[in-house]
């Protein structure tokens, strides 16, 4: 088996690690379970990597995965933290090549805000750009008022 690994550590090519392709697949189980090792060391790690030497009024931090990062936002940010659930139906999901496989889109980095997490905001992306646009623009204006 494959050591756990980040793309930094083993010369991994992040641009392809980015997309649905088999590659990232390939790996895809090893990173979960580095970013697991180090989520237990340090629950905090990946929260501290995203923000770091942001000096933005608002910031965006995507992908967030998981309860307990979400709960270190809302500890060290306090009410500023809004937070934004992307949504899509399985069948959008399967139309953007999206195939179920057990171990990993049933493990805690897939699902883990599926419970716990009160949303300040669900935007939905089924493939309507036009009603995708209104959602983000409610978003942006909300953000615009409290600045």
């Amino acid at each position: 088996p494959l050591m756990p690994l980040s793309p930094q550590e083993h010369g991994l090519d992040f641009q392809r690690l980015l997309d649905a392709s088999a590659y990232k697949e390939r790996f895809r189980q090893d990173m979960i379970r580095w970013g697991e090792e180090k989520r237990r060391a340090d629950p905090g790690f990946f929260c501290r990597a995203a923000v770091e030497g942001a000096m933005q009024p608002v910031w965006v931090v995507s992908d967030t995965r998981r309860l307990s990062d979400v709960e270190w936002f809302r500890d060290v940010y306090g009410d500023v933290v809004q937070t934004v659930r992307v949504v899509a139906t399985e069948e959008t999901r399967k139309r953007r090549n999206w195939v179920f496989v057990s171990g990993v889109d049933d493990a805690e980095s897939e699902c883990g805000l599926d419970q716990g997490v009160a949303f300040d905001w669900v935007i939905t992306n089924d493939g309507d750009e036009l009603a995708l646009g209104e959602q983000l623009e409610t978003i942006l204006q909300s953000l615009h008022r409290s600045l």
